[in-house]
């Protein structure tokens, strides 16, 4: 079993895994997705691809699907 805590590192919301659990961890799945800056100009294919949980929030970046071209 692939332990999901351990893609929330940097999440906005992995404030709440250090006393508890967070709400979204339960449902979560592991997923591969793009991490775009807000400021970072298309075409994104440079672009880092990173494993996150789909709930993965970090402030002032985006995640996107990596197959879809924009």
């Amino acid at each position: 079993m692939i332990k999901k805590q351990k893609y929330c590192e940097g999440c906005y919301n992995d404030i709440y895994n250090t006393g508890g659990e967070c709400w979204y961890l339960k449902e979560a799945k592991v997923v591969d997705k793009k991490k775009i800056h807000i400021n970072d100009r298309p075409p994104w294919d440079s672009q880092e691809i990173v494993r996150v949980n789909d709930c993965y929030r970090k402030p002032k970046f985006g995640f996107v699907n990596p197959k879809t071209r924009y």
